[in-house]
């Protein structure tokens, strides 16, 4: 992918491009991963979202914090294919199948993450972001706080906000299935 992108590199700033491209690449892929569930779908993720880098004015404080501004796109641009996604299955009004028994465990366990996924993107994108730093990456209340720049406080309140919602939202599709 590497290659790819670095043929589309306008000569101005090759080298700070690879850089930054090969310092965050990872992160983005884990991100989106995280997000989509799928590893086409992080590929996508990761490529558009270089490209409208290489396509557009870098933001005027993107050198500041980089990895926070690749993070926030790559939460973002994963949560737009998610809905995409969402609101082309709900128009094509696709029929069920039916699964073999013995695959009824899988499809009812996909089932719960699809609609874990689907209720993540139905949340604010900042709440989402703070959720996938927490819980995807790891990073503590602090940390999160200092790399969105805003206080513990907030994000621990976003935080319990955020599962709340989830927790609702699964529980009333389990509630549904029964």
């Amino acid at each position: 992918m590497i290659a790819t992108l670095t043929r589309m590199i306008p000569t101005a700033y090759p080298e700070s491009f690879e850089r930054i491209f090969r310092e965050h690449s990872a992160f983005v892929y884990r991100t989106a991963y995280r997000v989509t569930g799928s590893v086409e779908d992080a590929e996508d993720v990761l490529q558009t979202l270089f490209v409208q880098l290489l396509r557009r004015d870098v933001p005027p404080d993107f050198d500041k914090n980089p990895k926070a501004y690749l993070y926030r796109s790559a939460v973002n641009t994963s949560l737009n294919l998610i809905r995409t996604r969402r609101r082309s299955v709900l128009s094509n009004d696709l029929d069920e199948f039916e699964a073999v028994s013995s695959e009824e465990e899988s499809r009812g366990r996909n089932e719960i993450e699809e609609r874990l996924r689907a209720a993540m993107a139905e949340l604010n994108p900042k709440a989402a972001e703070i959720l996938i730093l927490r819980h995807v990456h790891g990073y503590s209340d602090a940390e999160i706080a200092g790399l969105l720049g805003t206080s513990r406080g907030t994000i621990a309140v976003s935080l319990f906000r955020t599962r709340s919602r989830l927790r609702k939202s699964i529980g009333t599709y389990l509630g549904d299935k029964s």
